[in-house]
């Protein structure tokens, strides 16, 4: 695991913890939905990095 990609994941859990946080405040619908579309691409684009699929 390269360090890239490893950004990329704890960037990716650490908005996915920010995703379940604002749900638990009852903010607005879409900020969550928009911080979760962030945390997808970022988690994604960690394990695609990931040296294991070449």
């Amino acid at each position: 695991m390269n360090g890239l990609s490893t950004v990329f994941i704890l960037l990716g859990l650490f908005l996915l913890g920010g995703v379940i946080s604002f749900a638990k405040q009852g903010l607005p619908k879409g900020v969550i939905v928009l911080l979760g579309v962030g945390a997808t691409m970022a988690l994604l684009a960690g394990i695609l990095r990931l040296e294991v699929w070449n």
